[in-house]
């Protein structure tokens, strides 16, 4: 049974084990989780034989799809210590207590396929700490800057020196780990796929570092924390330099400041929690912050202290001797306390956050602030079965997530609290998303646990400050490229259109470059949040249609070469895209006059082998034009095309180039159904399509289409066979079905039979009968209805492809290098079994 406080902390989902009970899957001592910007979830448990042979299973899942969840046979010989992900979100590393590093990728850039072709050793040591190399990207959140119209105020870039940089200032790839025996290791990837790794200890006289992390500094070097796990021993940090000489890997280390846990200063205390069971930085990139947990069997305490640059007093003899010491006083480094909590029941994980907020005073009166954000939120999960999300400066509860239904103070103290019988369900791994609003956990039964962290914590009911929290996220991730299906947990249907508002509003007033870079992202934000309301549904096959069609425009338009070398400026794309604006004739034959078609001459069989993509677009004017009488139905697809003027003049453009190579290869021209021999199908479509692109154009006033066009457009299914587009099928996935905060229960390796969502609306163009066949929607080929070939999805818009290409030309290579790593909407991939239904 779960409980949770409405407005704060709620749980999403669970997912377990089908055959749980029978000893198949067991959690592994110590269990590791990892997050990714990606937004895949990675975690450990071993695999138990019939003969108790133990095997180290890694599985990686997709948030929106955790039951399709991809379970690797690591071949690690004992327990796997650390996952963690690279900066994109699509290489892991996994380390066990034998001292081996697995690097994993993406097989083919699909999320269900990972092999390891690379990784390092260090036999026999087991491994207490690892982490890729800094790659020197750091940006900073300005919260106190979110009404700030520009991009570059609220997110600003931070200089901060990568670990190690290449020749020209680039960046090397490679990680970083700290054995059980004080040993530090370091492996380069160079840029021909070899490893370079090199190991030394973290000072002379080595000790057992039971516990450890690592963290970054601006100045390029490296900041290791160690412990050995008793409370009573300092916590150790060290300075760590990496360099190449000769071709070899060089470490240099130095000892900074350590310091003693303030519980065990004092005598009352010392014994109660004698060990240290969590050291963390609060961020890789903060190495002036730290984390601290002691604990006893049953109790634990929880410090937060920060590295402080402190004036050395002198003397009075010798501030006589020399005056100038006296005018520049001596620093030192010293470790002060920030935070400390009472007795707390054992803390059994902590997840920390990844947003990279600035805070701009870095004191108590920034923690004790009612204001919170949720990236300054740090999560700690305890044995009995609870999850605090505190401050992480103050450590001040801010919410509370209870696992059963008998929920407890956290100011009480443990020691009081009546113990139940046998050990409560608790998170023995978790991990916060990159946006802080959801937080996973793995508990000792081995279930995948899911819960939502609201954006307005302590304002629960304020839905104006969630929507400007959600805003701020939203456009973070537009900016930095990370998957934003987090920040989707929380938005309901009746936000769906204010946020898509709000959102173009501050798309629109950044400068024309960054806009350009950001417009398909956009359209995919845009999308995937149309999805969540039955309202807004029909939007969804509009933008993902404009996503499609400015890829076509794209590649189409990059096949023209000019005729002759010492051309002016202007690419052929781009002179045709002026003449198509400029000459606003109805007739297609008059606007093809005005361009060289020299620019336009292509190979015959790359001419055929774009005929499917070409198909495409005459389709889609027919139909939108045909759709033009209905205007008034914002429930078709296809709507928002009849007021847009800049896809409506992409479409024309495409017209012409269509007619041209027509004039080379007619097979590749569209193919329409007309009901007359005679009728020139494609001067017909591009005189009305024409007419409706001047009605709103961005030169002149917008003004709505004649009777006389009308009339025209109500002829066509007479004079054509309007096509059946075959808009993106209903996606499968999770989101737009876990609005209603009922937790949905799944299991691993078994697709969920879920309650309609808003996306499966009987809305025209949308649903698919069985045994229909099925399409390949980027290559707009025909699968039949039980497909032979391998193909692939999109885990967040549903979109299906081959996985292998049928056609070997050239400019169909272009065509899908284009969404080789990525959907068109920025979705990853993910292998499809061939019953795909």
């Amino acid at each position: 049974v779960y409980d949770w406080q409405p407005g704060t902390m709620d749980l999403a989902y669970v997912c377990e084990w089908e055959k749980w009970p029978k000893s198949t899957h067991c959690p592994s001592v110590p269990l590791a989780c990892a997050w990714s910007c990606r937004n895949l979830i990675a975690f450990t448990t071993d695999l138990r034989n019939d003969d108790q042979d133990l095997t180290r299973m890694i599985h990686i899942l997709d948030t929106e799809h955790p039951w399709d969840v991809h379970s690797i046979n690591s071949e690690h010989s004992e327990a796997i210590t650390c996952l963690e992900w690279d900066q994109s979100g699509s290489r892991l590393l996994s380390a066990d207590a034998d001292g081996q590093i697995k690097c994993w990728t993406m097989a083919d850039h699909l999320a269900n396929s990972w092999e390891s072709p690379v990784g390092s050793l260090v036999e026999g040591d087991p491994i207490v700490a690892l982490s890729w190399l800094h790659n020197g990207v750091k940006l900073a959140l300005h919260v106190e800057k979110s009404a700030a119209s520009s991009f570059g105020e609220k997110f600003s870039r931070v200089k901060f020196s990568p670990s190690l940089t290449l020749f020209g200032g680039k960046p090397m790839e490679g990680w970083i780990a700290v054995t059980v025996s004080g040993l530090v290791t370091v492996s380069l990837l160079k840029p021909s796929g070899q490893v370079l790794t090199s190991t030394e200890s973290l000072c002379r006289l080595r000790g057992r570092v039971a516990l450890a992390d690592i963290a970054f500094t601006g100045g390029g070097n490296i900041v290791v924390a160690t412990a050995d796990g008793s409370s009573a021993s300092p916590v150790q940090f060290y300075k760590v330099c990496v360099s190449v000489v000769s071709e070899k890997c060089r470490i240099d280390t130095e000892i900074l400041p350590s310091l003693f846990m303030r519980c065990t200063t004092d005598l009352n205390r010392r014994d109660r929690v004698p060990a240290i069971t969590h050291l963390k930085f609060l961020a890789r990139d903060m190495s002036e912050q730290v984390l601290l947990c002691a604990s006893s069997q049953t109790t634990s305490v929880v410090e937060c202290w920060s590295l402080r640059k402190e004036g050395l007093p002198v003397n009075n003899i010798f501030q006589q001797l020399s005056p100038a010491v006296g005018d520049k006083q001596p620093m030192i480094l010293k470790w002060r306390i920030l935070s400390a909590t009472n007795d707390l029941d054992r803390v059994s994980a902590v997840a920390l956050p990844k947003l990279p907020i600035s805070l701009t005073n870095t004191d108590l009166k920034v923690a004790s602030d009612t204001q919170f954000y949720p990236g300054l939120g740090l999560a700690l999960a305890f044995h009995d079965g609870s999850v605090h999300i505190v401050h992480r400066l103050s450590l001040q509860s801010m919410a509370v997530f209870y696992s059963s239904a008998a929920p407890r103070s956290m100011d009480e103290p443990a020691i009081k609290r009546p113990r139940t019988t046998g050990p409560a369900v608790h998170f023995k791994a978790m991990q916060l998303s990159w946006t802080s609003l959801a937080l996973v956990g793995i508990d000792n039964h081995g279930r995948l646990s899911m819960l939502r962290i609201s954006p307005s914590l302590g304002h629960a009911l304020d839905v104006g400050l969630a929507l400007r929290h959600l805003l701020f996220l939203l456009e973070y991730c537009m900016v930095t490229g990370y998957d934003w299906w987090d920040i989707l947990l929380h938005v309901q249907p009746g936000m769906v259109q204010s946020l898509v508002e709000k959102l173009h509003e501050e798309y629109t007033r950044q400068k024309a470059e960054l806009q350009q870079v950001l417009s398909t992202r956009i359209l995919a934000m845009k999308a995937s949040l149309c999805k969540l309301s039955p309202c807004t549904v029909t939007r969804v096959c509009d933008y993902h249609a404009k996503l499609f069609l400015i890829a076509i425009s794209s590649t189409l338009k990059s096949l023209l070469r000019p005729h002759v070398l010492n051309t002016p400026d202007k690419s052929p794309g781009d002179r045709l895209t002026e003449i198509c604006t400029k000459i606003t004739d109805v007739d297609i034959d008059k606007v093809m006059i005005n361009l060289k078609t020299e620019e336009f001459v292509l190979d015959m069989n790359t001419l055929q082998a774009l005929q499917q993509l070409l198909q495409w677009v005459g389709d889609f004017v027919l139909y939108l034009l045909a759709s033009l009488p209905n205007q008034g139905s914002p429930l078709r697809p296809g709507h928002s095309f009849l007021r847009d003027g800049t896809s409506l003049g992409m479409l024309r453009e495409l017209m012409v180039v269509i007619r041209i190579w027509g004039l080379l290869k007619p097979s590749c021209l569209p193919v329409y159904t007309a009901t007359s021999d005679t009728q020139d199908s494609m001067s017909l479509l591009f005189r009305l399509l024409t007419k409706l692109w001047i009605c709103c154009r961005d030169e002149g006033p917008t003004s709505e289409p004649d009777e006389a066009l009308v009339d025209e457009c109500c002829l066509l299914p007479s004079q054509l066979l309007i096509p059946n587009l075959d808009w993106l099928p209903v996606s499968d996935g999770l989101v737009s079905r876990l609005q209603p905060k009922q937790p949905l229960r799944l299991h691993f390796g078994k697709a969920p039979t879920l309650p309609g969502s808003a996306t499966t609306l009987q809305l025209d163009g949308l649903i698919r009968a069985p045994g229909q066949p099925k399409m390949d929607h980027l290559r707009r080929l025909h699968l039949g209805a039980y497909p032979t070939e391998e193909c692939k999805a999109c885990t967040r818009c549903g979109c299906v492809t081959m996985l292998k290409s049928p056609n070997k030309a050239t400019a169909v290579k272009q065509w899908e290098q284009r969404w080789i790593k990525n959907c068109l909407c920025g979705g990853l991939w993910r292998r499809l079994p061939l019953s795909y239904p």
